[in-house]
């Protein structure tokens, strides 16, 4: 297992609630919730390659030009 980094995450309570109904409808912890959603910004973004064939999902590449 990969080690992982804590740190303090302040966050008003509106988006907390929103975040914890989110992770609920789809069987995540709030954590979970966060980690999923940082990830997959990194990947859309184009800060992270995807695990398959080290590319990065078509929507995210630049297109030549």
């Amino acid at each position: 297992m990969k080690d992982k980094k804590s740190f303090v995450l302040r966050i008003d309570q509106a988006a907390y609630q929103l975040l914890e109904k989110w992770a609920a409808d789809e069987f995540r912890s709030v954590n979970g919730q966060i980690e999923y959603l940082l990830q997959r910004a990194l990947i859309e973004s184009g800060r992270k390659k995807t695990k398959e064939q080290g590319e990065m999902p078509a929507k995210s590449r630049k297109q030549p030009g």
